[in-house]
């Protein structure tokens, strides 16, 4: 093992093992998800060094021809992370001063470990929110789907659990389509937030003698900015944390109320809904169940999401200025939330992908009483005030022919109502989500 913050091999005394395993907890295993990242940071700031000659041509090419066999190793599964070494950093650093010696010890001039893991989270992030807004987006034409399977399937809408008027399994289905579309802006919000540059911040205040060329690096790293001040980098730890994970939560949210409708929907009460039986479980004592469990795990997980997004709300607070090794745990909540998010959506659009409605439970949970507003307003356009009419409409309609497609849906006119969905309105508002493409 070596520490990169001893500062030589004969330090005395040791720190404790129970010390190192308390202060690296499960960095490592979050690393190892960063690796490739810290190899692309870390190519970058050697290119700053060799623009300011610290590093000559060949050191320069011999350090690049280093992090391609990092890379290859770690991919090979022969190079990992373990709590020894605590994280990538380490790792990679101690590679290239074994392969390189010298030229190897050069690559940490200018840089600390601060800007260095948060040049490789936010590399990170940007590619992670790209791949849940592109599951976003899945998740969004499968809804489609249903929505087309099911143009002209009525399906009663709920007030306060209680049936209020007819509506439509595809208005069901594009209501959170739409939803989840606006839910997209506030990945590409964040997104676009965490893409700035902390390198040449190093510990928080700059390097000195060192004239790093910092917007150069930032831009051959992708970053479309770079964090002028150096203070400014460990203060806006956590907070980008927060506008990712916010981000992730709201789009949870919002696949946490559809997954409560498909459990109602699929109890035996209603029977609306048959869910693929790949998709369930059953039971260890009862053969005859039939579990949507993976619905309600998908449900479960906004409660994890305002977990960790409480964790970093809180966890900066009261911090002073400057770096704190409280703020380490920010990765991991960050990072967690992304795979959760990304797990839900991949198990939620699964199971979407292949739902289908029961046209005869769901219309004949449509009952005559469902018309009494649309009785109410037919008055209204022959001129009766809409009082008058309410009053006339709040009768018994026993007897009343139930609700079919046909008498209900060729009374909207307006778009986005019963019988007026617009599902390739949404797969546009897909395609104009040009950064989903990867810019």
């Amino acid at each position: 093992m070596s520490n990169l913050w001893k500062k030589t091999a004969n330090d005395a005394p040791a720190t404790d093992d129970w010390v190192l395993r308390f202060t690296v907890g499960d960095d490592h295993l979050w690393d190892r998800r960063l690796l490739p990242y810290d190899v692309r940071a870390t190519r970058g700031h050697a290119w700053g060094l060799r623009q300011i000659g610290i590093l000559s041509g060949d050191e320069y090419d011999d350090v690049m021809a280093a992090l391609d066999h990092v890379l290859a190793s770690f991919a090979r599964g022969d190079l990992t992370i373990t709590p020894a070494d605590e994280d990538s950093h380490t790792v990679i650093e101690n590679a290239l001063t074994r392969r390189l010696g010298d030229i190897g010890k050069k690559i940490h001039a200018g840089r600390s470990r601060n800007d260095q893991v948060l040049a490789a989270l936010r590399l990170y992030l940007q590619d992670a929110l790209l791949d849940t807004g592109q599951r976003v987006a899945a998740l969004c034409e499968a809804l489609c789907g249903v929505a087309d399977r099911h143009s002209r399937v009525l399906l009663p809408g709920y007030t306060h659990l209680q049936r209020a008027m007819p509506s439509t399994v595809a208005l069901w289905a594009l209501g959170y389509a739409e939803t989840l579309v606006e839910d997209l802006a506030g990945l590409r919000q964040a997104r676009e937030r965490v893409n700035v540059s902390p390198l040449g911040s190093a510990a928080g205040y700059g390097v000195p003698h060192l004239d790093l060329p910092r917007e150069a690096v930032a831009d051959r790293l992708g970053f479309r900015d770079v964090q002028t001040h150096a203070t400014a980098v460990q203060l806006s730890r956590g907070k980008h944390e927060i506008a990712v994970v916010h981000a992730l939560t709201q789009t949870v949210s919002t696949v946490n109320r559809m997954a409560s409708d498909l459990v109602l929907y699929a109890t035996s009460e209603f029977g609306f809904v048959d869910l693929p039986e790949a998709h369930c479980t059953g039971s260890s004592i009862m053969p005859q169940k039939k579990n949507p469990d993976v619905l309600e795990l998908s449900r479960a997980a906004y409660a994890d999401l305002v977990g960790d997004l409480q964790r970093l709300l809180v966890q900066p607070a009261n911090l002073p200025g400057g770096y704190h090794r409280d703020l380490q745990r920010t990765k991991e909540a960050v990072m967690q939330s992304l795979q959760r998010t990304q797990d839900v959506l991949s198990a939620v659009t699964a199971v979407v992908s292949e739902l289908r409605f029961v046209p005869e439970r769901t219309e004949s949970a449509c009952t005559p009483d469902l018309l009494a507003t649309s009785h109410a307003l037919e008055q209204v356009v022959d001129g009766v005030p809409f009082r008058s009419a309410y009053r006339r409409a709040a009768v018994d309609t026993a007897g009343e022919a139930a609700p079919t497609p046909d008498t209900v849906l060729g009374t909207y006119s307006t778009p986005g109502s019963p019988g007026n969905e617009q599902p390739d309105l949404i797969r546009q508002r897909i395609a104009e989500a040009d950064w989903l493409d990867g810019g």
